[in-house]
């Protein structure tokens, strides 16, 4: 099974880097996966990400995401049917995520199943401000969120596809 471990965000916008993180520290540890691919950084989003998730069996997103109610490291998992409004899969100037994969498997191209794709949103705090640093409270929790989010990754990349 082919898989892409995807993380989202800017690097230089504060919490918004928090994907991508994620991504480069979990790239160190996943060498030894058969069939991972693993971009650390994309900020695309809507009909763009078409391109990104084409080939693959399977993906893996890590990115933040920001509700009312969360507080900074607390941490969301859900599959692409289930995703509502993650910050990065939408674009203003663009189709929606679940808009956009429903074109691209209408038109043939080869992209994974919905339900094969996982995102791991991370609540922040800030993502407007330029900064190469996340905010205190997204740091000092980085390694309860980040150990957490690994575990689930690695059950992922060891299961069977859904419905196989």
């Amino acid at each position: 099974m082919k898989t892409l471990l995807l993380g989202m965000g800017n690097p230089i916008l504060c919490d918004d880097a928090v994907g991508v993180r994620l991504a480069r520290d979990f790239s160190r540890r996943l060498t030894h996966i058969p069939g991972l691919d693993v971009v650390e950084e994309c900020s695309v989003g809507g009909l763009n990400l078409l391109d990104v998730f084409s080939g693959y069996d399977r993906v893996v997103v890590l990115d933040s995401y920001q509700t009312r109610e969360g507080l900074p490291g607390d941490w969301y998992y859900f599959t692409a049917p289930e995703m509502g409004g993650a910050v990065h899969l939408t674009n203003i100037h663009d189709t929606n995520f679940a808009t956009a994969l429903k074109l691209g498997h209408s038109i043939g191209m080869a992209l994974p199943d919905p339900a094969e794709i996982h995102i791991f949103g991370v609540e922040i705090k800030e993502s407007s401000i330029f900064s190469e640093e996340m905010t205190p409270e997204l740091e000092e929790s980085y390694p309860r969120y980040s150990s957490a989010i690994f575990r689930e990754v690695c059950k992922l990349l060891s299961d069977q596809p859904a419905g196989r």
